[in-house]
Order: structure tokens, then sequence, then C-alpha cells
């Protein structure tokens, strides 16, 4: 479930242009019409006052947004303003060349994106870097981490919820028997992973957990310090759990010294249409805070205002 608001009847899109535009003029921005305005539209309702900006202005409103805003606030609204897949493929780019064996932001657009969410991220890539998702991620990681990213990026999975029992069966021994060896980085166990449908996994790790005992990520945990072995667990979740995922990352985003502005950012504008409600009703399940409360404490200013009405909190 989205937490995005958008009001019942909303102004034509050419009247959206002329009041951010509005918001730009004169001394200083006005950032709460920016929120108003773009905090409140879906992603074709974007897309188009991007569009209508461009020809009514000569501009472009991501342009307009950079050079109005600044600092977090900034990061959020033009991350907001992107069309879905030109996201994915900017939060990809900038995974690639900061890459570390912690980010594991390649495997998060690679799983918790539809079929189709990923390929058009792969041509927006394309669009925008002139050159292919796949070649940076095996330019930019190495071993273990490429062995797993670059098939789990390259995927199309099926995603009906047709699931072969047997097969579920075969390879949840396998799998108990890779993991039992310690051969994390087997092909097979990669394979699996990477190609499956997310029914048939679940089916699959169901069907672990029956016959073996433990949770495969319990499993997966023989050595806590051990960066690959995060990746696979993440993966796991992902696949399966992502809302448990999210809630990881928002968890660790906000509870520390100092906020991930980047990590909080990122799954409030990637998931504010998708499931951000689930992500948020697990998080006030695990933390016994509400995540718009959390957010609150957490942040401030314009920046603050415009994750919670992305996260659909209403002023009581």
């Amino acid at each position: 479930m989205a937490t995005l608001t958008v009001p019942k009847t909303v102004p034509s899109v050419s009247e959206d242009c002329e009041q951010l535009r509005k918001a730009f003029s004169g001394w200083g921005t006005n950032e709460g019409l920016v929120i108003d305005i773009l905090g409140h539209r879906n992603a074709e309702q974007r897309r188009l006052i991007r569009q209508t900006y461009a020809e009514a202005h000569g501009e472009d409103l991501l342009k307009a947004l950079d050079k109005e805003l600044s600092n977090d606030f900034e990061r959020v609204v033009l991350l907001w303003t992107l069309d879905p897949a030109e996201r994915d493929a900017l939060l990809a780019n900038e995974a690639t060349k900061k890459w570390t064996s912690s980010n594991q932001v390649l495997m998060e657009i690679a799983c918790t994106r539809s079929a189709n969410q990923l390929l058009h991220a792969r041509q927006a890539y394309h669009a925008r870097y002139k050159k292919s998702l796949e070649e940076d991620v095996a330019q930019h990681t190495s071993g273990d981490f490429r062995k797993l990213l670059l098939p789990l990026v390259s995927s199309y999975k099926y995603e009906g919820d047709e699931v072969n029992m047997t097969l579920a069966k075969s390879e949840a021994k396998l799998l108990h028997e890779k993991i039992s060896h310690k051969a994390y980085n087997d092909e097979d166990l990669i394979r699996v992973l990477a190609t499956r449908s997310k029914a048939q996994i679940n089916a699959t790790v169901n069907h672990y957990k029956n016959e073996y005992g433990n949770d495969i990520n319990k499993d997966l945990k023989a050595d806590p310090k051990d960066e690959f072995l995060a990746l696979l667990r993440a993966t796991v979740k992902c696949l399966v759990r992502p809302e448990r995922y999210f809630e990881k990352v928002l968890r660790l985003a906000i509870n520390r010294r100092g906020t991930d502005e980047g990590a909080l950012t990122r799954v409030v504008t990637t998931r504010a249409e998708v499931d951000l409600k689930i992500i948020a009703d697990e998080y006030q399940r695990r933390n016994s805070v509400p995540l718009d409360r959390a957010i609150a404490k957490d942040t401030h200013g314009d920046y603050e205002k415009m994750l919670l009405v992305l996260s659909g909190h209403v002023e009581s």
C-alpha cells in the first residue's frame, strides 16, 4: 500500500506549472508551495508537470529545482520528481560509482522492482549514461559480489503465482547442502536466487524451514561480519519479505548517531507510491514508534515536511 496522497480534485497541469514558477519567483523560494504540489502528485502527474513546464518555460523543472533548493530537501524533491525508472538509474549509477562491499542498493533495486520496472531502469540507464547498467556493475564490483549482483541486475523474472513444489523441495535441499558446506558463492545457489520467481523462491525457503528446522537467513549468519553473507541474507529478505528489509534500512538510518539521510530519502521516495504503508506498519511493530514520529524526531525543516508528506502523515 502506498502512502502518497493525491487530492480528489487536482488542478490542471498548466496551473501546477504556473504555481511552481511562482514559487521560484521573487526573493527566496516558496518551499511550502513546492511541497504542496509535487508532494501530492503521482508519477504520471509529475511526468506531465515536467513536460509542460519545459514547454512553457524552456527549462527542465529539475534544473529549476536544482537552482532553487539545497541540501537534503533538494535531494528528496529531485529524486521524487524523477520518473521512477530514471530515479532507479540514478541510484544504481551512484551505487556503482561509490560501490563498497556493504552497499546493498544495487541488490535492492534488482530484487524489489517488478521485471518490467527493472527493465525500464536498465533502459533509462542506457539513455542517461550511454552505457549499460550491467557493464558498470561488472566494472565496479568484483569476486563473489560481482558473481551475485550481475545476474540479479540482468534478470527478467517470471511474475506469476505458479509454483513447482517438486522443484522447491529439490532446490531447498540444494541450498541446504551448499550452505551446510559454506559454499555461499556456489553457482547453483546464486542461480536459484537470481533466476527463480518470487513465488518459487518463497516456496523454496518455506520448504527449507519446514524440512531443516531453521530459517534460511539464520543459517546464512554463520559469520555476522562477512559482508557477502550479509548481502545474501538481504537478497533473500528482499525477495521474500521486502517490508522487513526496508524496515531495517530505515531503522539503521534513523536510529544511529547522526541520521543516514541518503538511505532515508531513498526508501521514502522509492516506496511512497508502492508499499511504504506496509513498511511503516512493520516499523511500528518492530520499534513501537510510528515511522512518521521517528522521521519528525530525526529531521527538520522543509526536508522533514517533504518526508512526512510522502509518508502520508496528516497534520492533527
